[in-house]
């Protein structure tokens, strides 16, 4: 009985998931590794030691950094980013299933800024707002810098959602005696709900780990990104890497959120 054969392709496809998971975990691999160093350990291998003391030592006030304030910075501006992309996103997406004058100027303008270089932008936001007198901080001019690059991801997520979303399910409901509200919030938002979740998650998570758009915007106050950054020329000590590790920790558990949340409306719009 023959066997079938791996193609070449199949080889060379697999070849490249191993080199890409290689470069992706591993670093995170070694960053995760060292944060259990022991109390006398240092920024490499080996190990000297294993314990939690560069864990508890985030929470003990430090020289340099500030763990806690940057730390709630960044997840109230991912929470404020998060939420506009999500209405903004799909006001946009019901506005375009309609045609009307200027509808392609303005869509390339809503996804242009997507191949501008971040700190081109950043830099131009930073420059406006000291010009018109305002002192730029990261729950406004940041804030704005990040829209700059969530929106456009959102928009085009919405584009194709209701690309491929049929008029038929609102056309049902019309006929049935369903207002125009009804059916957007009985038909339309529950089929489209796991995708709004989607634009979320893609809205917190591209403003949470922004670093780019927020180096000329976020004032005085450093955002998460920002602090890490400053502290690889200040903290000699392995509490960078708990932090790492503390702060991967928490990105991967947002997914599986995400994910579980996505999955729990699915089956519960199959029960409908």
């Amino acid at each position: 009985m023959s066997q079938d054969k791996r193609s070449l392709e199949f080889y060379v496809l697999a070849a490249f998931f191993a080199i890409f998971v290689l470069f992706l975990y591993g670093p995170l691999s070694a960053i995760l590794i060292l944060s259990f160093q022991g109390e006398n350990g240092g920024l490499t291998f080996p190990l000297n030691g294993v314990s939690l003391h560069w864990f508890a030592n985030l929470f003990e006030r430090q020289a340099v950094g500030d763990f806690g304030g940057s730390f709630k910075r960044s997840f109230i501006l991912g929470l404020m980013v998060m939420i506009v992309t999500v209405i903004v996103s799909l006001l946009a997406g019901l506005a375009f299933r309609q045609k009307f004058r200027g509808a392609t100027a303005l869509f390339y303008l809503a996804v242009a800024s997507l191949v501008v270089p971040s700190i081109i932008i950043s830099l131009g936001i930073g420059v406006v707002f000291q010009q018109i007198g305002f002192r730029p901080a990261w729950y406004t001019s940041a804030f704005g810098a990040h829209l700059t690059w969530t929106l456009p991801f959102g928009v085009l997520i919405m584009f194709a959602v209701f690309n491929r979303f049929s008029p038929a399910y609102e056309e049902a409901a019309r006929d049935l005696g369903a207002s125009s509200w009804q059916t957007f919030a009985h038909v339309v938002l529950p089929m489209i709900s796991p995708s709004l979740i989607g634009v979320g998650l893609f809205g917190f998570t591209l403003s949470y780990d922004e670093f780019a758009r927020t180096l000329m915007t976020s004032g005085t106050f450093n955002t998460l990104p920002l602090e890490i950054y400053g502290m690889t020329t200040n903290v000699t000590t392995p509490v960078l890497y708990a932090l790492g590790t503390v702060t991967s920790v928490f990105s991967f558990l947002v997914i599986l959120l995400t994910l579980g949340a996505i999955v729990y409306v699915g089956r519960r719009r199959a029960r409908i």
